[in-house]
């Protein structure tokens, strides 16, 4: 293990890491998507608006937009 990051209320649902290694985000239950900064490991932003679970997120290829997907039974781009 190289560092443990902590910043969500309830479990974690899945991660991924930016294009460019340099962000990952994760989801949560908590409704919450947190992005954080692989050099430092301190959190970019929390990024909310899901009014339940957030399952999944992606990247696009140029690493400039998101997807996210929620048992809210939508799909937001941010």
């Amino acid at each position: 293990e190289i560092t443990t990051l902590r910043g969500h209320s309830d479990s974690v649902n899945s991660v991924v890491f930016s294009p460019d290694g340099k962000t990952l985000a994760s989801t949560s239950a908590d409704k919450t998507i947190k992005l954080w900064n692989l050099e430092t490991h301190k959190e970019i932003t929390t990024l909310r608006g899901h009014s339940d679970s957030v399952n999944s997120v992606v990247f696009s290829p140029d690493g400039k937009t998101l997807a996210s997907a929620s048992g809210d039974n939508t799909i937001k781009l941010w």
